[in-house]
């Protein structure tokens, strides 16, 4: 199949050669002409525009860092609606607002072109082997149309309700992921002070309750000051940012997620914010004068 591809940062560019693998002709295009050429040498064609891709394929997807971005490429001079034709369909991968999937899914049903919202958790290391986990948004007729699309790229693919319900439920997911850290974190932190080796302390609790997906990967990062980005500091800010402003709307109380929030910020003026966000830890060690390490 052909499938149009924008936005080929740290997620975008193993998502497209993983559909390149999967036998699909790919056709892409981003702001920065080197990801264009790293994609091109696995197999992708470059375009010179996203609204030349769109011209070119009938399924569009893109990945890209934040609402404003999505608006610009979806609505924007040169973008997908100036040369999408009825019924091109758009997964949009992006982790945005809600209300944004909502305002650009308003866009393309005027231009008779159907969207659906389906961001991914699993980081780099899971874009690479295809093991995401995609969270969808949307009409349910369009999430079935492409789900074997979906799965080339993930593990899962959920459909969580209509337009904007698959960026919700990822915000769920960064308010979890984002505390889960912070509390590994802290907890490490406890145990190095109190002179614990923090290994032993993994390998002790990992197993009962207090074991989580995001310790395993996360502790030997920290452990051996590892903080090199499968997703950044600056990028789970705008994921919490996002998170915070649709519980403004909504009437969500999120007390938890703006402390750690103000956390993710010192990192950010503290020149850390292309950190792993897993660089949390860093605060702690910041504040308490001690590293967790092994």
């Amino acid at each position: 199949m052909r499938i149009g591809f924008i936005g080929l940062g740290i997620m975008g560019k193993p998502m497209v050669r993983n559909l390149i693998k999967a036998g699909h002709e790919v056709l892409v295009f981003d702001v920065i002409q080197s990801n264009i050429d790293d994609v091109v040498k696995d197999g992708a064609t470059a375009c010179e525009s996203s609204k030349a891709v769109a011209e070119a394929c009938s399924l569009m997807i893109t990945m890209l860092p934040n609402s404003p971005h999505v608006k610009t490429v979806v609505m924007g001079e040169k973008g997908i609606l100036e040369g999408a034709k009825p019924d091109t369909i758009i997964v949009d991968m992006s982790s945005i607002a809600p209300q944004a999937s909502q305002e650009i899914y308003k866009a393309c049903a005027k231009k008779g072109v159907k969207m659906i919202d389906a961001p991914v958790s699993g980081g780099e290391p899971k874009a690479i082997d295809g093991s995401l986990s995609i969270m969808v948004g949307g009409d349910k007729e369009v999430f079935d149309q492409v789900y074997d699309i979906l799965m080339v790229m993930g593990a899962s693919a959920v459909h969580c309700g209509e337009i904007g319900a698959g960026n919700t439920t990822k915000l769920a997911n960064q308010v979890i992921v984002a505390l889960n850290i912070a509390a590994v974190s802290e907890a490490f932190m406890l145990s190095t002070k109190a002179g614990v080796d923090p290994i032993k302390v993994f390998n002790a609790i990992k197993g009962g309750l207090a074991g989580s997906t995001v310790m395993n990967a996360k502790i030997p990062m920290i452990t051996e000051g590892n903080f090199k980005p499968g997703f950044k500091i600056d990028l789970h800010i705008k994921d919490l940012n996002n998170a915070i402003e649709t519980g403004h709307q909504v009437g969500a109380p999120l007390p938890l997620t703006a402390s750690v929030m103000e956390m993710l910020q010192t990192l950010r003026a503290d020149g850390c914010g292309q950190d792993d966000h897993s660089g949390i830890a860093k605060y702690y060690e910041k504040i308490a004068g001690a590293v967790i390490r092994k």
